[in-house]
């Protein structure tokens, strides 16, 4: 057990997950720029279900070094759910989250806390130069854009981690219990003064991604079904307007009855726009399956994540959360 004899101003939130390979070289970047900053700080690690070696690794960070403190999952819960287990329990003033495949320097660390004491409450970032691939590019762009639109939010890119937050904002996630959510999006509903800032971007030296095209895809969703019920409001506007269209449909086409006769001609026509029509209804029934999807997981009132047991925690601190800690 390590027993921290200051408040740590600054809380470093860094979820993991099969990333045994860039640990060893992340610690060896963060703590001279931690150490450096000169002011107190924690390093709190969530292993996220990982199954390579790298909750032996974190072990060993807790171990070694007093300002780590590691969170043990019981499994795989997801990036952000790692995330708010992490600000349940960091006491910094500041909390910064990054992630640990080293794509985002943490010597931009010291960038994101100034911001922070200038007197913005949330400082995101923005990737310059981004070493992704182009499927990758184009799909955060996707991401980016329709939640804009969706959520009437102004971010530039949702999908960098390295974020900075007031303990005020903090606090306010920590009263959420939504079972899923997006945690820059969460910050912005609570920012009073946020702020954007570039910060360098590098290639992952090791592993690989654990963004899938899915998981992408299911983001997206997460995002614009979490904060906005316009997907629900352009479906209703969209039948608003597909009916008015089939009324004027149905009467040019017995005006033409009229004037022209029977006739059996734009048979495959009509077959095409009714498929249409059944895509879009189709469509629309995946969106309220969504909301409904969402209703269903709160109602359910399941834990978002399960603790196994804590690594580097006071004794006391860990007790009073109603979790095991280790030595």
């Amino acid at each position: 057990m390590n027993q921290l004899e200051e408040t740590p101003y600054i809380s470093i939130v860094i979820p993991a997950y099969n990333e045994e390979k860039n640990l060893p070289q992340m610690m060896d970047r963060i703590l001279p720029v931690l150490r450096g900053m000169d002011t107190p700080f924690e390093i709190i690690f969530t292993d996220d279900g990982s199954r390579d070696g790298t909750l032996r690794i974190l072990k060993s960070f807790a171990k070694e070094i007093p300002e780590v403190r590691v969170i043990e999952f019981n499994g795989n819960f997801g990036q952000h759910m790692a995330i708010l287990a992490a600000f349940e329990l960091s006491r910094g003033a500041i909390v910064v989250t990054l992630d640990a495949d080293l794509q985002n320097p943490p010597e931009e660390i010291p960038k994101l806390v100034a911001q922070i004491e200038k007197g913005h409450d949330v400082v995101g970032t923005i990737r310059m130069k981004r070493r992704d691939t182009i499927f990758r590019k184009a799909a955060s762009r996707i991401v980016n854009i329709t939640t804009n639109k969706m959520t009437g939010m102004q971010m530039s890119d949702y999908g960098c981690m390295l974020r900075a937050y007031s303990r005020n904002v903090v606090d306010n996630i920590n009263r959420c219990s939504e079972t899923t959510t997006f945690i820059p999006a969460l910050a912005q509903t609570f920012a009073a003064n946020p702020v954007e800032i570039e910060v360098a971007h590098a290639e992952r030296s090791e592993g690989e991604s654990k963004y899938s095209l899915y998981k992408l895809i299911r983001l997206n969703f997460d995002l614009m079904t979490g904060f906005s019920v316009v997907p629900l409001q352009l479906f209703a506007l969209m039948g608003i307007c597909t009916s008015l269209a089939s009324m004027a449909f149905a009467i040019f086409l017995l005006v033409r009855r009229f004037v022209i006769g029977a006739e059996v001609e734009g048979v495959f026509t009509l077959f095409a726009i009714l498929f249409f029509f059944v895509g879009i209804i189709i469509f629309g029934i995946g969106i309220v399956g969504e909301y409904v999807g969402r209703i269903y997981q709160e109602v359910r009132r399941r834990p978002r994540y399960v603790v196994r047991r804590v690594h580097g925690f006071d004794a006391a601190e860990a007790t009073a959360a109603g979790l095991k800690v280790t030595r």
